[in-house]
């Protein structure tokens, strides 16, 4: 797997090249790029997918120990991942996470040319639902993190209601769960890295301007989003599409949260039609 060195630490990512428009895939907290390893498997041909691995749980190397890892320097990371790839006319792609977003605000997307909000972290939903807020508790509890790390290990909790279980309706393969859940369980300084990053969110007021400053983007948006999810609200992905003055929204049924496991063949042709409009002129709209 390529990696890279950014100010923070060594990134891992994943990287399909091709000569065909970029796509920049990212992932959520204790995931890692190969959530998208079935949404890639139909996109590959004919653009170049790009999936790096953001020190949000998952990843394998421990970042500097005086990196920010906050919820805007994760974020920032990102832009800073395009620029050392020198990625440009970018389609971000974002799913559960939803710090991707930031760098409209930020005045740091002039390398993203479109984006695509997948059933992702939006206006002040963060940390999401009953699960985010668990990662944050245990991330102000002492020894909390290493508990709940165990816990991840045992198919009944990965699977449960109100937890893991509503983050995608069918099971994910156990030995890509154990691929994301490895680095967290295994060492201190990972999980270092992720309690850093849980304990960031700012308060409501700084994220809902954020959102608002999501108006300022005037390229292509697309906005998917599952019916059934439990973690982001329904009325987000209308409220989204609003915010920008060239975007549509997309229904996804029968998936949860992480629509790249539960329909993940829907959601790859939706992307391969948005951008292949978009790319040519036509309006997604």
């Amino acid at each position: 797997m390529p990696e890279i060195e950014l100010s923070a630490g060594t990134i891992d990512y994943e990287d399909t090249g091709g000569e065909g428009p970029v796509l920049v895939f990212l992932h959520g907290v204790t995931i890692d790029g190969s959530v998208w390893r079935e949404v890639v498997a139909g996109l590959r041909d004919g653009h170049r997918c790009v999936c790096p691995t953001l020190p949000l749980g998952a990843h394998r190397r421990p970042m500097r120990p005086d990196a920010d890892l906050s919820l805007q320097g994760v974020a920032l990371l990102v832009a800073e991942f395009l620029e050392r790839l020198d990625l440009r006319d970018v389609t971000l792609v974002l799913n559960d996470w939803g710090g991707g977003q930031l760098l409209v605000p930020l005045g740091r997307a002039e390398r993203v040319g479109r984006l695509v909000l997948t059933a992702c972290e939006a206006f002040d939903n963060y940390p999401p639902g009953l699960p985010g807020r668990l990662i944050e508790l245990a991330a102000r509890t002492p020894g909390g993190l290493w508990l709940t790390t165990r816990m991840l290990g045992l198919r009944s909790f990965r699977r449960a209601p109100g937890g893991w279980g509503w983050m995608s309706k069918r099971p994910v393969p156990d030995e890509v769960m154990d691929r994301w859940f490895g680095p967290v369980r295994a060492s201190r300084a990972i999980r270092r890295d992720l309690a850093k990053y849980a304990v960031s969110v700012p308060p409501r007021r700084v994220l809902l301007d954020w959102a608002e400053g999501l108006r300022s983007f005037k390229g292509p948006v697309l906005v998917a989003w599952a019916v059934e999810d439990r973690l982001m609200p329904r009325d987000h992905g209308p409220r989204l599409v609003a915010l920008f003055e060239d975007a549509r929204l997309v229904e996804i049924e029968d998936s949860y949260t992480l629509i790249p496991e539960d329909q993940p063949g829907v959601l790859a042709r939706a992307i391969e039609e948005f951008v292949g409009e978009t790319a040519t002129g036509g309006s997604p709209a």
